[in-house]
């Protein structure tokens, strides 16, 4: 075991080496760049044998993982925003065909008007596409989610693609210390990808042909399927990291200080990380509150937002807009909820933009809520031009 002081871009670079894929296909966006900067350079220095394909588009990097993937290999890629819109057609592609692909996004605003700072509405676009997201609260649960993913999505009963998300330049571009262990020990936790079908000529397979209106609904089911399996492989391999290295990040949700909690906060990402100085400053002024970080969105953990809802009121803070509707998260636990559980639920928008969600401005949601002074989803900080 080793120290790393880095970026979340440097982090995610050094855990996909590690990982040893085969193919790593890459195009360079704001604020991805450093990502696969990073490989590349890892490239120059020997240390990663790979296939490394600096491709012309997004689109063309989804590709090539496609068709690497197909042929037997593991791969990589990183984006952004625009970029992860442009791979929209492929994305569906690689679920479909039950690709175990491994990506990081960096969440980043989509534009016009144009701006690099983080939001997640990036990736919220893309929830049903059939891939897994997990959303990440630092540098080291970047690393150590990229090893896990890559255990997850080749396993047999799971076999789809994950996306890997933490927020632009509030991860991306901060340096931490993240304790990085070595190939040896990463080796024992992941074993060689052993593909459970691929295209070879030798042994020619039919594939991604004309299907009829009975068999394709079976595949449909089937990736659903593969969801709800994940739903009990992440919780088992993430106790198995704990396990091996003494680090654990939660399994589906990050509970922290819930366990006579008369009010619990749901988040995510950087924000989530933010959540639990305000959880401590409002315990140790008597207001019996805990945490519950949301580490994926898809599967979404809905027996688990029961569970919490069964025992306190929730509160809600999206960094992110479905618009039309209201925060994906808000809107998720909801639908979890209806007819189930009646407890209070508020909801709120904050961060968009980049804009800074700090502990104090966090306390202030909580406070808020937890007095139930109004009756819909709130966007924090709108009116007064700030938090």
């Amino acid at each position: 075991m080793s120290i790393m002081i880095d970026t979340g871009n440097y982090i995610a670079a050094k855990a996909a080496v590690m990982a040893k894929p085969d193919v790593v296909a890459a195009y360079p966006i704001t604020p991805q760049t450093t990502t696969v900067e990073g490989i590349a350079d890892y490239v120059a220095s020997g240390d990663y044998k790979g296939k490394y394909i600096c491709v012309e588009s997004e689109h063309s990097a989804m590709a090539a993982c496609i068709g690497a993937s197909e042929a037997g290999s593991r791969t990589f890629t990183a984006t952004s925003s625009h970029g992860l819109f442009l791979m929209h057609e492929m994305l569906h592609w690689a679920a479909l065909a039950r690709l175990p692909i491994v990506m990081c996004n960096i969440n980043r605003v989509a534009g016009p008007g144009w701006n690099i700072w983080a939001d997640e509405n990036d990736s919220i676009s893309q929830r049903d596409t059939g891939w897994i997201q997990f959303y990440c609260s630092s540098n080291q649960e970047i690393f150590d989610t990229v090893i896990q993913s890559f255990k997850l999505a080749e396993d047999k009963g799971i076999l789809l693609p994950i996306m890997i998300n933490y927020n632009a330049f509030i991860l991306s571009h901060t340096s931490m210390p993240v304790d990085i262990p070595s190939q040896k020990e990463i080796d024992k936790f992941l074993s060689n990808y052993e593909p459970k079908w691929k295209l070879d000529v030798k042994n020619p397979v039919t594939h991604g042909n004309i299907i009829g209106t009975m068999h394709y609904e079976k595949i449909r089911k089937a990736m659903q399927d593969a969801q709800e399996n994940a739903k009990k492989l992440i919780p088992k391999i993430s106790k198995e990291w704990k396990k091996e290295f003494g680090r654990y990040h939660g399994d589906l949700i990050e509970k922290y200080r819930c366990d006579d909690a008369e009010h619990i906060l749901i988040s995510m990402g950087a924000i989530g990380a933010e959540s639990k100085e305000s959880i401590n400053i409002m315990r140790e002024n008597g207001e019996k509150i805990g945490l519950a970080r949301l580490r994926t969105f898809r599967p979404f953990p809905e027996e688990e937002i029961i569970k919490l809802a069964k025992q306190a009121d929730l509160t809600i803070i999206d960094r992110n807009i479905s618009i039309g509707s209201t925060g994906a998260v808000y809107n998720e636990v909801k639908s979890s909820l209806y007819g189930k559980v009646d407890t209070k639920v508020n909801g709120f928008i904050a961060g968009l933009g980049g804009k800074d969600v700090t502990y104090e401005d966090i306390i202030k949601i909580c406070k808020k809520s937890m007095k139930g002074d109004f009756k819909n989803q709130i966007w924090y900080g709108f009116n007064n031009g700030g938090h």
